[in-house]
């Protein structure tokens, strides 16, 4: 077995290195480039014959038997994931899950997390789910599943633990930024169909929608909730409001679809790779399916990767006046590789940028107006971004960050009400609710600014 696995990896090295050395006359010409060359090339395969002497000592020696499928499925995920937080390997069962979530439905407890510390954090519950009606929020670190440790744990493993049979109850312990001790939730897991886009009229002239995550049906929703509130609205709809708050991304197709929706013409966003030539730019066709009405998009700290595509092509196109707290920073594109018969790899491919040249990677898309759903809220956000998070992909343009878009113009005296205090929460009640007017500050903002930029509009016609 010994020999079999070295002969596989050296063999495996040498496709790496695309092609045989070149010695004596015939590559004696290529000089130094080719000694550097045959001099990675025997690098790649000491390290190589390194891993399979460690994984053979494992075998032979470690204190208990070792399933090798999962020694090696460990060593390739342990691989993946110290490139960056969002990297990383699927096994089949895992690959499966991921195509079901993708199409809408899954089952578990319907939400979003990451990996920090040993931890899972949680970048966003998915509205009217389990962990949604439970109380869990953005940035808690869930420590314990069923009273065992997630400490030693892929993130895969723990996702995998969390999902099961619908009516299965499962405990979880979490840690909360600002409470001392540890919160215990018993949740019952149910089927989670992922219904991303909701949305209702509100005092019959200001549209609604909410997108909550970005899958294969997500274009064809907002589409259908458009022309449902313009049917409903008619001539009294003076605008909309795009809520992407704790939306944690998606398809990339399905953001540039967005986007597209609501632009006529321009670049929506480009991506760059490690070779210039696989660079790529996504433009908009015409056709505005808000003809021409007023948008505000709401964002904050959990919106993330495809949300920030959005906003910031609406930001920098002046489609939209974006208002809220600072976004996640995700400015990074992860292709899913399928392996015949071995799941699949999560790899980071390319980072994105906005109509502008921004990048966002661990910066955010900054609102156009600063508005705290409540007060405080923005110094909780500013823990519990990319920026913060271990192996965090760098950003490209620290030294020489592009200049955003120009400021947009807004209803007189728009700024200086926004910037009164937020509300503080009220001990004792529940958690606020995105989306609820009554309490939802930020909500009650976009709507007023809405109403504002439409008579503007009217005014300008």
């Amino acid at each position: 077995m010994k020999v079999t696995l070295r002969s596989a990896l050296l063999a495996a090295a040498l496709a790496f290195g695309a092609g045989a050395s070149l010695n004596g006359p015939v590559g004696a010409w290529l000089g130094l480039g080719a000694q550097a060359q045959e001099g990675s090339r025997a690098e790649t395969y000491r390290l190589l014959s390194l891993f399979g002497d460690v994984f053979e000592r494992i075998r032979a020696e470690y204190v208990e038997p070792v399933n090798d499928r999962e020694v090696i499925e460990a060593a390739i995920n342990g691989m993946l994931q110290s490139l960056d937080p969002h990297s990383g390997y699927m096994n089949a069962r895992t690959f499966r899950d991921m195509q079901v979530q993708t199409r809408g439905e899954f089952g578990g407890l319907g939400i979003e997390v990451t990996q920090e510390n040993g931890f899972v954090k949680v970048i966003s519950p998915i509205d009217e789910t389990p962990a949604a009606r439970a109380g869990v929020k953005p940035g808690d670190l869930i420590t314990h599943i069923d009273g065992r440790t997630v400490q030693g744990l892929t993130l895969n493993e723990a996702v995998e633990r969390m999902r099961g049979p619908p009516r299965t109850e499962i405990r979880l312990t979490i840690r909360r930024e600002g409470v001392p001790q540890p919160i215990h939730m018993t949740i019952v897991r149910d089927v989670i169909r992922i219904q991303s886009v909701r949305s209702r009229l509100i005092d019959d002239d200001v549209g609604y929608v909410r997108i909550t995550s970005f899958n294969e049906q997500t274009d064809q929703g907002l589409r259908r909730a458009v022309q449902q509130l313009r049917a409903q609205g008619g001539t009294r709809l003076r605008g909309l409001v795009l809520d992407l708050r704790n939306n944690p991304g998606g398809l990339l197709d399905q953001a540039v679809a967005v986007s597209d929706d609501f632009l006529d013409q321009g670049e929506i966003v480009s991506t760059r790779a490690r070779r210039a030539e696989d660079a790529q730019r996504y433009n908009a066709r015409p056709g505005d399916i808000a003809a021409g009405l007023p948008i505000v998009v709401l964002i904050n700290g959990g919106s993330a990767s495809a949300s920030e595509i959005v906003a910031g092509a609406l930001q920098d196109h002046r489609r939209a006046v974006v208002i809220g707290t600072r976004s996640f920073g995700k400015g990074s594109v992860q292709t899913v590789i399928p392996l015949p018969g071995n799941g699949a790899i999560r790899l980071t491919t390319a980072r994105y940028y906005t109509p502008s040249g921004r990048s966002i990677q661990g910066t955010g898309i900054e609102p156009d107006v600063v508005v705290e759903l409540f007060e405080g809220e923005a110094r909780a956000e500013a823990r519990d971004r990319e920026a913060n998070l271990n192996r965090a992909l760098r950003n490209d343009q620290a030294q020489a960050a592009r200049p955003g878009p120009p400021p947009p113009v807004l209803p007189p005296g728009f700024i200086e009400a926004s910037s009164s205090p937020p509300p503080r929460p009220i001990e004792g009640q529940p958690p606020i609710q995105l989306g609820d007017l009554a309490r939802d500050y930020q909500l009650q903002r976009a709507v007023e600014l809405v109403r504002g930029l439409a008579v503007m509009r009217r005014a300008s016609n």
